[in-house]
């Protein structure tokens, strides 16, 4: 399991390292105005301007990624903008017109959906601006570049998760409720793909029996726990719950521990949060997916450095846009499962410290967990 954290995408690997000794010449950055909050010092090459999604539905956008891309863009010695949508559909534009308006020559985004990213992408290339999907294809964006996971595996190692813990706890002909990420998004899709793929037969062959389920707009969590809260009231008696990412896991959570069934109905997640982590270490949730997000913004800012500087950067593969029929050139990398025997992998691989994430009660059973 460790060698799959370490390993990922030897391909994306390679290029994310050429990529970033072509960036770091620096140059003369020439005399320019002071940048403003959020932006570094200008450099001689293009700007780049990445647009994150809300810091609300995961804790990564700000916690993750933004740092990741802001390490790699200020080695490289290039200009960058991240601005942040906080879920806004239309500040979101209002940030890419601004970006564009001040120089922006690589636009990369984590659309909110596709209609509206598209719109913001269209008019990117209206102006000659190169685009790159992070984390999210848009659908019918035609951006230049895609970067994510894999995220029907994704969707899949939560369904082959779920069905381990079930099979732990021996139950009989478990009731199994579907907690869906955002309708808009078409990662939520992918996921969904990835977990039906494994469920859907048992609930055919009627080992399982399917339970309510519901897509939870824009992957708010709040909204997950009232939505769980009536799943519960309509069958009591759901035994598993597959929620999409660590916050929807702990919203359901939350309802389960007052009602004092947690640790005994298992819940899945996402992220590898510090709050899905340390759920997993007490027994509440059954297990989430660690995507190791330094190497996706180590890729993507990869792509977006050789844009600004000029080149054309090749990707790994491609993915078919399933509105357009296009292939996309794309890096996708490899997810990995994890459960309480193995939550050190991700401590050890420097994506949450053993500082935040064994605190109070959590130190003990961090000890329990191996946690060094």
């Amino acid at each position: 399991m460790r060698k799959g954290i370490l390993s990922l995408t030897a391909a994306a690997a390679a290029m994310t390292l050429g990529l970033a000794a072509c960036g770091s010449d620096g140059g003369d950055t020439g005399a320019q105005a002071t940048p403003a909050p959020g932006e570094s010092k200008p450099a001689a090459a293009g700007k780049i301007g990445v647009i994150l999604p809300d810091s609300k539905s995961s804790a990564r956008w700000e916690t993750a990624d933004r740092k990741y891309l802001e390490e790699a863009f200020k080695a490289a010695g290039v200009a960058y903008d991240i601005q942040n949508a906080q879920g806004d559909k239309t500040q979101f534009q209002t940030i890419a017109d601004q970006m564009i308006t001040n120089g922006a020559t690589v636009l990369m985004i984590v659309n909110l959906d596709s209609g509206t990213g598209k719109a913001v992408l269209d008019k990117a290339k209206a102006q000659g601006v190169a685009t790159i999907d992070y984390d999210r294809l848009t659908l019918g964006g035609g951006a230049a570049y895609y970067v994510s996971f894999d995220n029907t595996k994704v969707g899949t190692l939560q369904g082959e998760g779920l069905v381990k813990c079930l099979t732990d706890k021996k139950a009989d002909k478990p009731i199994v409720a579907y907690l869906n990420g955002s309708p808009t998004d078409n990662n939520a899709t992918l996921f969904r793909n990835g977990y039906d793929s494994v469920l859907k037969p048992k609930f055919d062959s009627g080992e399982y029996v399917k339970g309510p389920e519901q897509s939870v707009e824009n992957w708010d969590n709040t909204k997950a726990g009232t939505t769980f809260e009536q799943m519960l009231t309509e069958k009591p008696d759901i035994a598993g719950v597959l929620a999409a990412n660590d916050g929807l896991g702990n919203a359901a959570i939350t309802v389960l521990k007052k009602n004092k069934l947690n640790g005994k109905v298992p819940v899945t997640g996402q992220d590898a949060t510090v709050q899905g982590l340390q759920n997993i270490l007490a027994g509440d949730q059954c297990m989430t997916v660690y995507k190791a997000i330094k190497k996706e913004a180590e890729a993507a800012s990869a792509l977006a450095i050789g844009l600004a500087k000029g080149e054309k950067p090749a990707a790994t593969g491609t993915v078919k846009d399933t509105e357009s029929g296009q292939d996309v050139p794309a890096v996708l990398l490899d997810p990995q499962a994890i459960y309480f025997e193995n939550v050190k992998d991700v401590v050890a691989d420097g994506f949450v410290t053993k500082e935040e994430l064994c605190t109070g009660d959590f130190a003990a059973k961090c000890t329990e967990a191996g946690i060094q």
